[in-house]
C-alpha cells in the first residue's frame, strides 16, 4: 500500500463525514505547511487530485476483494466507509438506541415524486397522489431528505420543495441521475392543477380580513357590497 493510499484511509477512518477528493487534498497541504521538515508529507501535499482519485478506487477495489465488514462509498458528500449490510446485526448492538426509523409508504410515495420532479409544489404532489400530504411532508422535512428550495412563480407564490444531500447519502447516490429510470420519469406529464389566486401558504390572513374590529356605523342587515362602500367612504 502507498503512502498516499494509507493516509485516505487514515482520514476516511477518522472522519465523521464523507471526505471529497478536494477535502483530502486540502488536509495533504495543510500537513505540508504543518510539518515542513517532513519530506514524506511535502511530497504528498504536491499529489493531484487525480490521483486522489485513482488512490479511493483502489482501496473501493481492495475492501471488496477482501471481503471485509466494512466497505467504501463514494456518495454526493464524498467518500466514506460504512459496514456491509450482512453484519448489521451484531453493529446494531453497538447503538441499541439508535434504532432506525423507517418512513411510511405514503412519505416514501411522496419523496419518489420530489426526488424525480424537483421543484414541486405541495398541490402538484397532492395531484400525484390524490390525498393531502401536510403530515408527510412534516416528515420528510423533519427526517433532513426534503428541503424549501424557493417559491414558484405563480399566484400566490407557493413554496416549492426538493431533496437534500443527506438523502443522496441516505440512499447511496452520487447524484439525482442515478435514479431509477430518471428520464423517462422526469418527462411523465404530472395531472394539471388549476392555480387559484391565494395567499402564500406560510402567511396568516391580513388584519382586515381576519382581525377587523366590528364598526357601529354599518348596519347588521346590510349587503356585504354596502359594508364595503361604507369602510371606504369613512373618514
Amino acid at each position: 500500500m502507498s503512502p498516499l493510499t494509507r493516509v485516505l484511509e487514515a482520514l476516511l477512518f477518522a472522519s465523521d463525514k464523507p471526505l471529497s477528493a478536494g477535502e483530502c487534498l486540502k488536509y495533504l497541504k495543510g500537513a505540508a505547511e504543518s510539518a515542513p521538515e517532513d519530506e514524506v508529507v511535502k511530497a504528498l501535499a504536491k499529489t493531484k487530485a487525480e490521483e486522489i482519485m485513482a488512490a479511493l478506487s483502489e482501496l473501493e477495489e481492495d475492501y471488496a476483494v477482501q471481503d471485509r465488514g466494512f466497505r467504501l462509498v463514494e456518495s454526493a458528500g464524498g467518500w466514506k466507509a460504512v459496514t456491509t449490510p450482512d453484519v448489521v446485526p451484531w453493529v446494531r448492538q453497538l447503538f441499541p438506541e439508535n434504532r432506525p426509523t423507517r418512513l411510511s409508504p405514503s412519505a416514501l410515495e411522496t419523496l419518489a415524486i420530489i426526488a424525480y420532479r424537483q421543484p414541486i409544489t405541495r398541490a402538484d404532489m397532492e395531484a400525484v397522489r390524490g390525498v393531502n400530504v401536510d403530515g408527510v411532508m412534516h416528515t420528510l422535512l423533519e427526517r433532513g431528505v426534503a428541503r424549501i428550495t424557493g417559491r414558484a412563480e405563480v399566484p400566490g407564490r407557493p413554496l416549492l420543495y426538493g431533496t437534500t444531500e443527506f438523502f443522496l447519502e441516505h440512499f447511496g447516490l452520487k447524484s439525482l441521475e442515478e435514479l431509477p429510470n430518471c428520464a423517462e420519469l422526469q418527462r411523465v406529464e404530472l395531472p394539471f392543477v388549476p392555480q387559484k389566486e391565494s395567499l402564500p401558504e406560510d402567511l396568516p390572513l391580513p388584519v382586515a380580513a381576519e382581525e377587523a374590529p366590528a364598526r357601529d356605523d354599518i348596519p347588521a342587515e346590510s349587503s356585504d357590497e354596502e359594508k364595503k362602500l361604507a369602510l371606504e367612504e369613512a373618514p
